[in-house]
């Protein structure tokens, strides 16, 4: 009982592992074939095909729950299969599906090229951060293009690494795919305009419950990794005045650590969205705040690994169906 207990937890634990040291070693290759990207295309196919005429609220709601729950039934399904072969396989596959959802590598290399490419011109600056943030980057200055990065820096980091490891420790990774899954929605239709309102509604709920705990999660372990856990009352304040109930929080946790200001008013498809600043020291940002933002992100990606691993070593229940 006591070696089917340990070849159980190796189970879960090595593609956990490598999954993750994968991610920290290669990123995401360019050209490669992504998860991800193959949910964008099912969700802009929807989209156009659903996205019209009345009921669109409801429309939206049902294929939001079809996709999030097709994507948690598929992939279970594939691993039961591939372990009726052998349990290798699916360990391998379950390693392959951990590196395609998280995005910590990749987070800062593209943080980092956009503050390389600021340097070099505004007009680079813009185009490089334009590939991750849903705002216009046509007008931004010099200074707005490094704040828009470092708060990606620091949304991203709940999204694309704390998240997704938070629902592997609960639900596996089905759950880790079903996240995925959630946060592109979002990222596609989850907008307040007159196109997507109705329809991405639900999905927007939906990212904002995955999201609740491990945007909270990722603010206080950036506090934690930077000495800077007394700034907690910091977090929390400005964390809550954020238009979404949980970007604000790792924002905060950012803006806190450099003693700088973040948010305001910034463009989304041609209308000014207003939002309320976080942090009061407006000042410019130097290539050494960028150094420090890294190092924050990468140790509370650290520390969160960590915490995942000592869950399955004492056998965390993740649900399996």
């Amino acid at each position: 009982m006591l070696w089917s207990y340990h070849s159980i937890t190796l189970l879960r634990i090595i593609p956990f592992i490598g999954g993750w040291m994968a991610d920290r070693l290669v990123g995401d290759p360019e050209g490669w074939p992504h998860s991800v990207v193959l949910f964008g295309k099912v969700i802009s196919a929807g989209e156009r095909a659903f996205n019209k005429g009345a009921n669109r609220y409801l429309k939206g709601s049902l294929f939001s729950f079809v996709l999030i729950t097709g994507v948690f039934l598929i992939c279970h399904g594939l691993l039961a299969f591939t372990l009726l072969f052998h349990p290798h396989i699916e360990t391998l596959l379950e390693g392959i599906g951990i590196f395609y959802c998280l995005a910590g590598k990749t987070l800062i290399r593209e943080v980092q090229g956009v503050f390389e490419a600021v340097g070099q011109s505004v007009e680079e600056g813009r185009e490089r951060l334009s590939r991750i943030v849903g705002r216009d980057t046509s007008n931004l200055s010099s200074h707005e293009i490094k704040t828009a990065a470092l708060e990606s820096l620091a949304e991203n980091l709940s999204d694309g690494v704390v998240a997704p490891m938070f629902w592997f420790a609960l639900l596996g990774l089905p759950g880790m795919m079903a996240y995925k899954m959630i946060n592109t929605l979002d990222s596609m239709i989850g907008y307040k305009t007159d196109r997507y309102y109705e329809f991405g509604q639900t999905a927007a709920k939906i990212d904002d419950l995955a999201n609740y705990i491990p945007a909270r999660l990722t603010a206080y372990l950036m506090l934690l990794v930077s000495g800077n856990w007394d700034k907690r009352g910091f977090v929390h304040r400005f964390g809550m005045a954020h238009e979404s109930p949980n970007a604000g929080y790792p924002e905060a946790a950012l803006a806190a650590i450099l003693d700088c200001r973040f948010g305001g008013t910034h463009d989304y498809f041609g209308r000014p969205v207003e939002k309320p600043y976080i942090g009061v020291n407006e000042r410019p940002f130097s290539w050494n705040d960028l150094q420090h933002a890294i190092q924050v992100n990468t140790n509370t990606e650290l520390i969160m690994g960590i915490l995942v691993i000592l869950l399955l070593l004492t056998g965390f229940p993740y649900i399996r169906i």
